[in-house]
C-alpha cells in the first residue's frame, strides 16, 4: 500500500472510531444533564479524544509508546473530573462512582507505567505501529473510545438529571465492584512479586489467585464494570441502557481480541512443550476463578 493509501486508511478508521465513540456517548447521555447545549457524556467524550490526539503528536514525533498507558489513565481522570464539574452538585452514588473510577485508573495507570518502565520503555504491541503515524493515531483514538465506553456507566451516574436514593442496586453493584477490584489488585501484585524473583525467570505463575484462574486480573476487570453498570441501573431509561454494552465489550476485548488470545498464544509458543504448563492449562479455569481440577492419579 502506498504512503497516501496508508494515511487515508488511518484517517478513515480514526474518523469512524470517533463517530462511534461520540454516538455511544450521545445514546448513553440521553436523560442526563446537559452543558453548553450538549449532554455531559458527549462533552466528556470530546475531551477524551482531545487528550489522546494531543498526546499522539509528541509520541509520534518521538516514536515512543512509553506514555500510552499513562495517558489512558489521564483520559479517565479528565473525563470523570469534567463530568463532576458539569454535573454538580453530586449525590452519594455519583461521588462513589467517581471515586471508584479515580482509584481504579490511578492504580492501574501507575502499575502499567512502572511495568513498561521496567522493560526499558518498550512495549512489543507497538513495534510495528509507532513508526507508522496513521496506524499509531488509530491506537490513540481507540484508547479514547475505550475510555468513553468503559466509563459510560459512571458518567451516567454522575450526570444523572434525577437523583435516586441508595438502593439494592447501589449496594450490590458496589459490592461486586469492590470485590472485583480486590481481585485485580491482588492478582497484579502476585504476578509482579513472582516476576521480580530471579529464580522465576522464564517460568509461568501457578500460585495464589493464578492457581484458580489463568487470567484472574481480567476477571476482576470485567466484573468491576459489571458492578458499575448495576449501580447505574435505576438511572437508566431508553437509549441509556447502552451502557450495559460496556462490560460486554470489555469481556469481548479481553477474551477475544487483545487479552487472553494474545497471552495464550505467547504462552503456547514459550511453554507449549512443557508438561507442567500443559497440566496447569488443563486443571486451571481460563477466566472465572474456581478451585483447580484434581490431578489424575497415574
Amino acid at each position: 500500500m502506498t504512503t497516501s493509501g496508508r494515511v487515508a486508511k488511518g484517517l478513515t478508521i480514526t474518523v469512524v472510531a470517533a463517530g462511534i465513540g461520540l454516538g455511544f456517548a450521545w445514546l448513553a447521555g440521553q436523560g442526563g444533564k446537559s452543558a453548553f447545549g450538549y449532554p455531559v457524556s458527549v462533552i466528556c467524550a470530546a475531551l477524551a479524544f482531545a487528550v489522546n490526539w494531543i498526546a499522539f503528536v509528541p509520541a509520534a514525533i518521538a516514536r515512543t509508546e512509553k506514555y500510552y498507558d499513562l495517558m489512558g489513565s489521564f483520559t479517565f481522570l479528565s473525563i470523570i473530573t469534567l463530568a463532576c464539574i458539569l454535573s454538580a452538585p453530586l449525590d452519594v452514588r455519583a461521588m462513589v462512582a467517581a471515586a471508584m473510577v479515580t482509584v481504579w485508573t490511578s492504580r492501574l495507570g501507575l502499575f502499567l507505567f512502572r511495568r513498561i518502565g521496567a522493560a526499558g520503555g518498550i512495549d512489543g504491541r507497538f513495534d510495528a505501529i509507532k513508526t507508522n503515524p496513521p496506524r499509531f493515531l488509530v491506537t490513540w483514538t481507540l484508547q479514547a473510545v475505550w475510555a468513553i465506553v468503559t466509563a459510560s456507566a459512571a458518567i451516567v451516574i454522575i450526570s444523572a438529571r434525577d437523583r435516586v436514593p441508595l438502593d439494592l442496586f447501589f449496594w450490590a453493584g458496589a459490592a461486586i465492584w469492590a470485590g472485583a477490584f480486590a481481585i485485580e489488585v491482588i492478582a497484579d501484585r502476585q504476578k509482579a512479586v513472582f516476576r521480580a524473583d530471579p529464580a522465576n525467570r522464564g517460568r509461568f505463575i501457578t500460585t495464589g489467585l493464578w492457581s484458580w484462574s489463568q487470567h484472574p486480573n481480567y476477571f476482576g476487570e470485567i466484573m468491576m464494570w459489571t458492578g458499575m453498570a448495576i449501580m447505574a441501573l435505576p438511572l437508566l431509561s431508553g437509549s441509556s441502557f447502552v451502557v450495559f454494552l460496556s462490560p460486554l465489550l470489555i469481556f469481548l476485548l479481553l477474551t477475544r481480541v487483545s487479552g487472553i488470545n494474545l497471552l495464550d498464544a505467547a504462552g503456547e509458543a514459550k511453554w507449549g512443550d512443557d508438561p507442567a504448563y500443559r497440566a496447569y492449562r488443563a486443571r486451571t479455569s481460563v477466566l472465572i476463578p474456581r478451585p483447580p481440577k484434581p490431578i489424575p492419579s497415574a
